[in-house]
């Protein structure tokens, strides 16, 4: 993969094509979109993922309700409302596409009818690569933990989350070596799982 692209969305082939070789876009504050691929990967271990005891009790509790896949650019457009983000239009038009075509979901996390929490990312066999979350009052991590408990139930073997940070170390990602994230990738991609 080149290291950006022209200021144009993405074509829905390109990204399936640079995701099932291990890369993925960010927009850069030089106005380009640059391809990554970082060594080491950060990954969620689906076995290994418990959500902490203040989730939990909103898990329980019900306080919050979920929907999939029903209002994707909403999810885009309030990951990407922050100080610093990597989802510019472009990013969310091209996206969105892949989401319409069946490769990119979304789960969100209502108050009544506000939308507070959400998370999206792209699917490629059994692999889902999560892209980005929000969320207030624990929402976000509540869709986190939604979403993982639908990528175990539907049968992916690989929930990606690309770089680690102390939020996602938190949430109980870990690192491994590129080539070892590529071999994952690799059988991942030739199994199918599928979302209820």
């Amino acid at each position: 993969m080149t290291s950006s692209t022209a200021l144009t969305a993405i074509p829905v082939d390109v990204l399936l094509m640079a995701y099932g070789q291990g890369f993925f876009p960010m927009a850069h504050d030089d106005g380009e979109i640059h391809w990554h691929c970082p060594d080491p990967r950060a990954i969620f271990p689906l076995e290994a993922l418990k959500p902490d005891s203040t989730t939990a009790r909103f898990l329980r509790t019900g306080r919050y309700a979920t929907t999939f896949d029903c209002e994707f650019a909403a999810v885009m457009r309030a990951c990407a409302d922050r100080e610093e983000t990597w989802i510019d239009e472009r990013m969310i038009t091209a996206y969105a596409e892949l989401h319409r075509q069946g490769h990119a979901h979304s789960l969100e996390v209502w108050s009544g009818d506000e939308l507070v929490g959400g998370i999206y990312g792209v699917a490629l066999g059994a692999a889902f690569f999560g892209e980005s979350m929000f969320g207030v009052n624990n929402a976000g991590k509540v869709a986190f933990h939604l979403m993982a408990d639908r990528l175990r139930d539907a049968g992916f073997m690989l929930f990606d989350t690309q770089y680690l940070n102390s939020f996602t170390e938190r949430l109980g990602a870990i690192e491994i070596p590129r080539s070892e994230f590529q071999a994952r990738l690799e059988r991942a991609i030739q199994e199918q799982a599928e979302f209820a």
